[in-house]
């Protein structure tokens, strides 16, 4: 459990600072990315006034990328959320998505390469890659992170989206939770095409205070592994926080100038709420958080989900009544 009091939470910005060069650092990457063709397959569920695809392209380090496209049959252009995932999991079922088209917005749910998923890694990496992907080049350098890697396919899913004829441009945004929380921040950070973020408990923030706090949960274990089999006396660890600085998430905040929904689970054993709170308090745009003492890093069945829509679809649902 966080021992950090609420109240200093609230002014915490997490253990280290951004590197000087971490604008630059990230600059340069887009700078030099190209953007691939991408393929859309049309997928027939006969699901009426929907029309339903894949996307794939080819990312960095030739990564195979897929997410699934979901759009209103509409004469005019229409606005899209892109949806991202849990740590280790995959995109949200088709039927789960619909909700957003119910609203008039499209969807597009990215399956994040090397886990659950449909999009697959042909990253090669030196040192430890045992249990993890956190730990994936983190001994080599900041460009070859693997998470570098997903952090550009975020953005090019976006770029290549935008592109479409049926898109409008000009409305895009961004959602998800624990892993998906953070891709969202980091679509925000990236690309300013997003125009409104809505995260609950982002994953990846803080890395010094996961290990000050011993955070050993199943997300992180891979730190600790990495320091308990090849560097006992931590002899590395500026070197390493150095190095996964650039892909934390609260070093992305200070790059967001579009309203961001945070949903902070206090009771949270995996994504400590300081570490989100980490987040939040770098954020120099307009911003809301929502504490939820009781939750832990769960799912939230009990009015959030009607909060998260009512900012994602600009719609007015009263989740008081019943």
């Amino acid at each position: 459990m966080d021992s950090m009091p609420l109240e200093e939470m609230k002014q915490y910005r997490g253990m280290d600072e951004v590197p000087e060069d971490f604008d630059e650092f990230w600059d340069n990457q887009i700078d030099q990315l190209k953007l691939p063709d991408y393929q859309l397959t049309d997928q027939d569920f006969n699901i009426p006034n929907v029309k339903t695809q894949t996307l794939t392209f080819t990312g960095t380090n030739g990564g195979k990328v897929f997410a699934k496209v979901l759009m209103p049959k509409r004469d005019k252009k229409v606005p899209v959320i892109f949806t991202f995932h849990g740590y280790m999991g995959r995109s949200l079922d088709w039927s789960v998505l619909l909700q957003y088209v119910a609203c008039g917005y499209g969807v597009v749910a990215m399956d994040v390469r090397g886990q659950a998923g449909f999009s697959t890694d042909h990253g090669t990496f030196d040192g430890m890659t045992v249990t993890g992907q956190i730990v994936r080049g983190m001994t080599e350098g900041p460009e070859h992170l693997f998470y570098r890697d997903v952090y550009l396919d975020v953005y090019t899913l976006i770029e290549l989206v935008a592109s479409m004829p049926g898109v409008d441009e000009s409305n895009l945004k961004c959602y998800g939770g624990s892993q998906g929380g953070a891709l969202s921040l980091v679509g925000a950070a990236l690309n300013p095409r997003i125009r409104t973020t809505v995260v609950q408990y982002p994953f990846l923030s803080d890395f010094r205070r996961v290990l000050r706090t011993n955070n050993q949960s199943e997300a992180y274990n891979e730190l600790f592994r990495y320091f308990k089999f090849v560097d006992p006396f931590h002899e590395t660890e500026d070197d390493v926080i150095n190095t996964l600085s650039y892909i934390d998430v609260k070093n992305m905040a200070h790059r967001i100038e579009t309203p961001v929904l945070m949903a902070i689970s206090m009771s949270d054993e995996v994504c400590f709420p300081s570490t989100q709170f980490a987040v939040y308090n770098r954020l120099n745009g307009e911003k809301k958080y929502l504490v939820m003492p009781e939750y832990e890093h769960e799912g939230m069945h009990v009015y959030i989900n009607d909060v998260m829509l009512n900012w994602l679809c600009d719609t007015t649902i009263d989740y008081h009544k019943h």
